[in-house]
């Protein structure tokens, strides 16, 4: 494992070098893995030993999707002037980084290249964040108030019972994939939170704890563990904390460096990932999704979210607030299939005005269900607690449930895990595209598992 995690923290810090010289990233799609060195029967060189039980556990083969990409492949398109920015094996694709346009035309006629696809341009500047200061005096609530503010964002889907019953994530493992994590390093409250490590896919000489704060309070509704201040949905799981989200610009790029922070949590045998990210519209309009492309399959990131199932992981993620706009509907990866996409209600059980709505463009039901996202309980950069809203902060309170749920039921494979908190939903019977399957009681599931054990 520790030789694994240093061969990859090599591959970013070269991946990272020279970034501020690139105008220009290119998605190389190739046809193949022919030349590759790696086999089936030796899946230690590219899993870590966690990866492997997880797929030997839910009776996944290790296919031709988890070899990595050719080495071969990608020394030859290096070679032609570029830089390798990320890879992405189950896609099969090589992202690169250049200032010259006719590197692109190089790179297609490569006999092993099926396309090359345009997906950033250098935007005219980018933002320099700076650490808020802390203030680190959150609330502390009374005696009888465990998980503080929290509270009610827990029990509308009876996890507290799920905690009472002794299973609060311990074991588990989550990735979150977001836009950074601001202050996460310094916050007292936070410090007993366990994370594994830390890897930008954007720009990997970053600190990651000084980019944006979106991630930090996507991670305050799971991980916290601070009793009478607040208790997130999953206290005791352990946490990877990804970036894959470019704040300087909106571009397809970042789906690729999303593609790259999901295959790296599966290589380091991640069991759920949380990603409060979407994709519609874009700074190229040319590049904007329309509603038919809401199929599970054309977006990128859509097709490498259908992967995740098969590989024994769970992906849970938010719907989109784009509900009271005219766009509407869901976002990638919301669409994919094999996912939980959850929508945001109010502390009362009402869909927030924002929340996307469903279906998918082939007819699937989504969102999956709901969860408190107007007026969550988070954790700001100064250490306080706060309220936030968006779809983005109901998904992280679910996921963390859903965690829980899974250690309580761990002899499900992930698409069974997925049925079964669909199940429970108070919808279930009749499900439709505003609340999905509606909010799930896992307490009910967990006691569904139980029955049929």
């Amino acid at each position: 494992m520790r030789r694994f995690l240093m061969m990859m923290g090599l591959l970013l810090a070269f991946v990272g070098s020279h970034a501020q010289q690139d105008t220009l990233k290119y998605r190389v799609s190739l046809k193949d893995k022919a030349a590759t060195t790696y086999t089936l029967d030796r899946p230690e060189a590219y899993l870590s030993p966690k990866a492997i039980e997880r797929r030997k556990r839910q009776h996944l083969a290790i296919d031709s999707t988890d070899l990595p990409v050719c080495t071969r492949y990608v020394e030859q398109i290096r070679r032609l002037g570029v830089r390798i920015c990320a890879t992405g094996k189950w896609e099969n694709f090589v992202t690169v980084a250049c200032s010259d346009t006719t590197l692109a035309r190089r790179i297609a006629d490569l006999p092993f290249v099926r396309s090359v696809e345009l997906v950033w341009r250098k935007p005219a500047k980018s933002d320099t964040l700076q650490r808020d200061s802390l203030i680190n005096q959150p609330k502390v609530y009374p005696p009888d108030s465990l998980y503080g503010a929290a509270i009610t964002q827990l029990q509308m889907s009876h996890g507290d019972q799920l905690h009472e019953a002794g299973f609060r994530g311990q074991g588990m493992t989550i990735a979150v994939i977001d836009a950074g994590y601001h202050n996460a390093d310094r916050i007292t409250s936070m410090q007993n939170i366990r994370i594994l490590g830390t890897r930008d896919f954007v720009n990997p000489e970053s600190d990651i704890y000084a980019e944006h704060s979106h991630g930090l309070h996507v991670l305050s509704c799971m991980a916290m563990n601070r009793p009478h201040i607040m208790v997130g949905t999953a206290p005791e799981a352990a946490y990877w904390l990804l970036r894959s989200e470019d704040n300087a610009s909106e571009q397809l790029v970042e789906q690729d460096y999303w593609a790259a922070a999901v295959e790296f949590a599966d290589s380091v045998g991640v069991d759920v990932v949380n990603t409060s990210l979407g994709y519609n519209v874009f700074d190229d309009p040319t590049w904007n999704y329309r509603l038919r492309d809401l199929d599970g399959h054309y977006a990128l990131m859509s097709r490498q979210a259908a992967h995740m199932a098969d590989k024994g992981m769970v992906l849970v993620c938010s719907a989109g607030n784009a509900g009271d706009e005219p766009w509407k509907k869901i976002t990638p990866p919301g669409d994919a299939e094999n996912v939980l996409t959850v929508g945001a209600i109010d502390k009362k059980g009402v869909l927030a005005p924002f929340s996307s709505v469903g279906n998918t463009a082939d007819g699937r039901i989504k969102p999956d269900v709901v969860a408190v996202g107007l007026k969550a309980d988070v954790i700001g950069t100064n250490g306080n607690q706060r309220t936030a809203n968006g779809t983005s902060f109901a998904s992280p309170v679910m996921c963390g449930l859903v965690t829980c749920l899974w250690q309580a039921c761990p002899t499900l494979t992930a698409k069974e895990l997925i049925d079964l908190v669909r199940r429970s939903g108070d919808r279930a019977d009749y499900p439709d595209n505003i609340y999905g399957y509606g909010v799930p009681d896992l307490w009910k599931a967990y006691q569904e598992y139980l029955n049929k054990k």
